[in-house]
């Protein structure tokens, strides 16, 4: 008859041997690749002596060689002292590939986290479906994903990758709510011995699906430079964020900077003179918001339009703000791509947006219009009319075109719009007015008087029409307001609009159709 005592030791070798499943061969591959375990992983990205694992002693039945934990590592913790779910791939057991217990214990760690309102971090560094499990590693891929889509817009999913992600294990990552990824890392469907194999064309991991080819496309929304800073931008990127929908984001250091400071004064001269000249947005969002902090949201794509998350009067909001450095600060597709994105992103949580307003409009070229340009600018737009959460613009200086429209216009659905002195309203600018409407006159004026002409005509459009003034008086822009006022005015903008509560209305389809 065995003991309480032999139980005990029993267990521990038990519990010893689950902690290390594939042995010192394990140990030598991390070594090898230079990496930690997946439990040292989700300790690095926890609040220290946290983290409760879940499922350590699930493995697959009646095989005899089955390793414990079945290559995830799955439990619960604490960020900054909120609860969260935690998925580990690991490497050493199997690739980290999925099995049907791999399955149970992500299924069972989403419904946990879906049962308890708390956000799912799930650390990929898998070789997709497990072969050898044959049909049901697909059938457990397709369970996990419905608990996925559960889980989206009602509680924060993040996805790391730190290693390989290939075949099916790419489409985890890319339906949770944002992707950060080591630069070292890749993720691929087929790889690169497989396109080899059927196309006969022969690339790279890192050139097929590198950490910074997937941030140029916008999969990946940041790229690391190691391991800790990727679990430090996550823990970062969760700070303004609530634990779920019912909830409100912690609210952090309200009431700082009551009054005017210098820094507000010195937006009084950032624009420059000149329509012809940029100026780096950032040199404005460090000054409009709390503490300078702003965490950048897919910053290695469509640098054109800057997207991320900063704090008014303590409280979370998400910006969107134009690039006048880069493109002129002109829309395109994939900037289309980004902000709706990051608008439903902000939208699902409740946080409040603030569009900062200087684009010439929508980018004008054949690769732009091959690229679907129309499509995607149409989601920009879809984005903006069903967000529900209050909206506050700036315009500081072009508005033009469709630029005005999409960047959070009263008539979209902005609460509140508010234009610098220096902002220019209009169809388009006045170089192309001139060749539109101009061009007739200027053909009929002596060729050596044309350019005096056509800059009289340039500067009368700027004085009469690309003005603040026409969509003031016509209660398209609330308020006028001197650039050091701005930080101020987006405070007691946000303070109004704290309760708004739209009415839905009463609409007998099943859902609206998006352009995609």
């Amino acid at each position: 008859m065995t003991g309480t005592r032999e139980k005990l030791e029993q267990l521990r070798g038990i519990l010893e041997l689950a902690q290390e499943p594939a042995g010192e061969a394990g140990i030598a591959k991390r070594k090898a690749k230079e990496i930690p375990s997946a439990r040292e992983r989700v300790r690095m990205l926890l609040d220290p002596g946290t983290f409760v694992e879940m499922g350590a002693l699930m493995r697959q039945p009646g095989a005899g060689n089955a390793m414990y934990g079945d290559g995830v590592v799955t439990g619960r913790g604490y960020i900054e002292g909120r609860p969260v779910v935690v998925i580990a791939h690991d490497q050493t057991v199997h690739g980290g590939s999925v099995g049907e217990m791999f399955g149970r214990k992500v299924a069972a760690a989403m419904e946990f986290a879906y049962e308890n309102a708390c956000p799912v971090i799930a650390i990929n560094d898998s070789g997709g479906a497990r072969i050898q499990d044959a049909v049901a590693s697909l059938a457990w891929y397709a369970l996990m994903c419905r608990r996925q889509e559960d889980l989206s817009g009602f509680v924060p999913q993040v996805a790391i990758m730190l290693g390989k992600c290939a075949a099916g294990s790419v489409y985890g990552p890319v339906n949770m709510d944002v992707l950060v990824a080591t630069d070292k890392s890749y993720m691929f469907v087929t790889g690169p011995e497989v396109i080899k194999a059927v196309t006969g064309e022969s690339v790279s991991a890192e050139e097929l699906g590198g950490a910074a080819v997937q941030a140029t496309t916008g999969t990946v929304h940041h790229v690391a430079d190691s391991e800790r800073a990727a679990f430090d931008w996550v823990r970062e990127y969760l700070s303004y964020l609530p634990s779920s929908c019912l909830e409100q984001p912690p609210v952090v250091n309200p009431g700082l900077e009551p009054e005017m400071t210098k820094h507000d004064l010195e937006l009084d001269s950032i624009i420059p003179d000149s329509d012809k000249v940029g100026y780096d947005m950032r040199d404005i969002l460090v000054r409009i918001f709390d503490d300078g902090a702003f965490h950048e949201v897919s910053g290695g794509t469509a640098q054109n339009l800057i997207t991320g998350f900063a704090r008014v009067d303590g409280r979370s909001i998400g910006v969107i703000a134009n690039q006048p450095m880069v493109l002129g600060g002109a829309l395109d597709a994939r900037c289309s791509d980004k902000a709706t994105h990051f608008i439903r992103l902000c939208n699902a949580y409740g946080l409040p947006l603030v569009f900062v307003v200087d684009t010439p409009g929508v980018l004008p070229g054949i690769e732009e219009e091959r690229s679907g340009v129309i499509k995607r600018g149409g989601r920009f737009f879809r984005a903006v009319i069903e967000a529900t959460v209050p909206i506050v613009t700036v315009v500081t200086r072009k508005a033009y075109g469709g630029g005005y429209a999409v960047m959070g216009c009263k008539q979209l659905g902005a609460d509140i719009s508010l234009a610098w002195p220096t902002a220019r309203i209009a169809v388009m600018g006045a170089e192309s007015m001139v060749g539109i409407i101009g061009r007739k006159q200027l053909e009929a004026t002596p060729a050596e008087q044309r350019e005096a002409v056509r800059e009289q005509m340039i500067d009368f459009y700027n004085a009469t029409m690309a003005t603040p003034w026409i969509a003031a008086e016509r209660g398209y822009i609330d308020a006028v307001i001197e650039p050091s006022q701005t930080r101020l005015e987006i405070r007691k903008a946000l303070r109004l609009l704290r309760d708004k509560d739209p009415k839905p209305k009463h609409n007998p389809r099943k859902h609206s159709l998006f352009p995609v």
